[in-house]
């Protein structure tokens, strides 16, 4: 199977260290990525670390693709122990930094430790000897700097661009529990908080640079024909990114908006995807992808410039606020990315704040709330905690799982969708199982639970195998099973049980930390969900209180707890 190469580079930032530790045997029967960094949070995160404590560890995590140059393979994996859901979360995210990472040659970033002054870390390559070159920047002067900011620093003074660095903003330093760590200024490594992560740590960014690429040859065919696939192709995706489904959603589905009072929004042609094309004035990509569907967009009136926004920050600054002015999403986009927050949270939150405050459609309002809370000022420092943690106070409803705000595809309508929010390790996440492709194609009834935890199952390891590979989510018509098998080398089904013990990794490393059926829950009624919850416990070979049976836990090839 192929499989990431290099050694794992920890990094403690309270002592000031860097250590190398090989770790072969992990990679070769973890891929990369999602998979290897789950196994190693498993076992090196104490199961009652404080998320904001030195204790928790952050790992940024490459995998055998991103040594390649095959379209849609541009990204990262980051994973932590979530201040947000207080549980395991992996996040990743596109841009340029895979490859100047790959440089480095290792596989692996680890983060643990905090620093008592605001820090960049500079990774380079190991020296002649193996040694690693590691570097401790006291930064006094990037405190409270936004994310391009950060970046402008790093070029300024160590000729190192955005495609060089993961960064936090102010909400990463002012522990707002759903900050982003960015890269490329406008790429987020969104869900889950990891930013805050950082925050907790001292550390403002992280810098990558080398000549030690590993070497790895990826099968071709498939490779060029994904590539060519990829630059001839001709769909709405490439024009209009993920926007482009927004008036389908809101016509035949539902478009969650005024914070989940209602099911369809009048507007939504105006924040839709011939909105967002209006907008876009060039193509945009990821590193080393032929496919160019991201959307940089500007409006000369307002003069505001963005990369975005995408669907679920049209949802999230925009129906789910009730408004319908794209270049007011796009303003919205523009700011989370600067103050480092993931949209949908952000937006979502301050969704919840304007229904308190009887204030749907008010942009300019929200835009002052999203500052205060990347700031924790005023009512923002209740709204950086999150939807579950201030919704008493705010007097609305709790649309949280796991403390983590819905995504857009309404699990009011989508009954899989919605099974698959309930139990998902990650909380209510779109990506983690995504359900909602094949109730939206029509390859299965949106309506009922039962009967789908077989194939909600096979997709929750599938995207936990993309995750270690590392894919783009967006490849599926391209990176098919059978080429995504011819890739990695590897027989399908066996790298299907690569993603089922990464998600049972997540699961067991949560219910150590005191979590199980009670937590799978949503916060409105869809038929069946207790029976179809149990059918999905049932599919995994779980407790049916939804606990992972403990000697079903291996951990193999990790290396010892006790390592830096």
């Amino acid at each position: 199977m192929l499989h990431a190469k290099g050694p794992l580079l920890t990094v403690d930032v309270s002592e000031r260290t860097a250590t190398a530790t090989e770790i072969d045997d992990l990679l070769a029967s973890h891929i990369g990525g999602r998979a290897v960094a789950t196994a190693l949070a498993h076992e090196r995160i104490p199961f009652d670390a404080d998320p904001f404590g030195p204790e928790n560890r952050a790992y940024l995590a490459t995998g055998p693709l991103q040594t390649s140059q095959t379209s849609f393979t541009g990204r990262m994996s980051m994973t932590g122990l979530s201040p947000l859901s207080d549980g395991l979360a992996s996040t990743n995210a596109g841009g340029f930094l895979s490859r100047n990472f790959a440089d480095t040659g290792y596989s692996v970033f680890e983060l643990v430790g905090a620093s008592d002054e605001l820090l960049a870390v500079h990774v380079r390559d190991s020296d002649g000897e193996g040694r690693p070159r590691v570097t401790f920047e006291s930064v006094p002067e990037l405190e409270g700097a936004t994310v391009s900011e950060t970046s402008d620093y790093m070029e300024d003074y160590h000729d190192l661009g955005p495609e060089n660095c993961i960064a936090i903003g102010p909400a990463g330093e002012n522990l707002v529990r759903f900050a982003s760590v960015m890269t490329f200024d406008s790429r987020a490594f969104g869900r889950g908080g990891l930013g805050a992560v950082l925050g907790s740590k001292n550390v403002k960014c992280v810098t990558f640079a080398g000549d030690s690429r590993p070497e790895l040859e990826v099968p071709d065919p498939p490779e060029s024909e994904i590539h060519r696939e990829a630059a001839t192709s001709d769909d709405r995706m490439k024009r209009q990114g993920t926007t482009g489904g927004t008036e389908f959603i809101n016509e035949n589905f539902s478009l969650p908006t005024r914070y989940f009072e209602e099911y369809h929004f009048e507007d939504a042609a105006g924040i839709g995807g011939d909105a967002v094309e209006e907008k876009k004035y060039r193509t945009g990509t990821c590193s080393s992808c032929a496919y160019a569907c991201k959307l940089p967009t500007r409006d000369e009136t307002e003069g505001i410039e963005t990369e975005g926004p995408e669907f679920e920050t049209v949802y999230a600054f925009g129906s789910s606020q009730g408004v319908g002015d794209i270049v007011d999403v796009m303003k919205a986009n523009e700011l989370c990315d600067e103050l480092g927050m993931d949209t949908i949270s952000a937006g979502v939150t301050v969704a919840a704040y304007l229904k308190s405050e009887d204030a749907f459609g008010d942009a300019e309002l929200a835009r002052q709330v999203t500052e205060r809370i990347a700031h924790r000022e005023g009512i923002g420092d209740l709204l950086a905690e999150g939807v579950s943690r201030a919704h008493e106070e705010l007097g609305v409803d709790n649309y949280t799982v796991k403390g983590m705000e819905f995504a857009a595809h309404d699990g009011r309508v989508l009954h899989g969708q919605g099974l698959s929010y309930a139990v998902a390790n990650r909380g209510a996440d779109h990506m983690y199982g995504g359900m909602l492709g094949p109730e939206y194609n029509g390859e299965i009834d949106p309506e009922g639970t039962l009967g789908k935890s077989e194939l909600l199952v096979k997709k929750e390891n599938r995207n936990a195998v993309r995750d270690s590979a590392i894919i783009c989510a967006f490849s599926g018509d391209y990176i098919t099973d059978e080429r995504l098998a011819a890739l990695l080398g590897a027989d399908y089904e066996n790298l299907l049980a690569v993603g089922a013990r990464t998600v049972e990794r997540e699961r067991h490393f949560n219910n150590k930390r005191g979590k199980d059926r009670a937590d799978d829950r949503l916060p409105y009624e869809i038929p069946d969900l207790a029976a179809a919850i149990e059918e999905y416990y049932e599919e995994r070979g779980w407790n049916p209180d939804g606990t992972v049976p403990d000697d079903a836990v291996d951990a193999g090839a990790v290396p010892a707890v006790d390592s830096p």
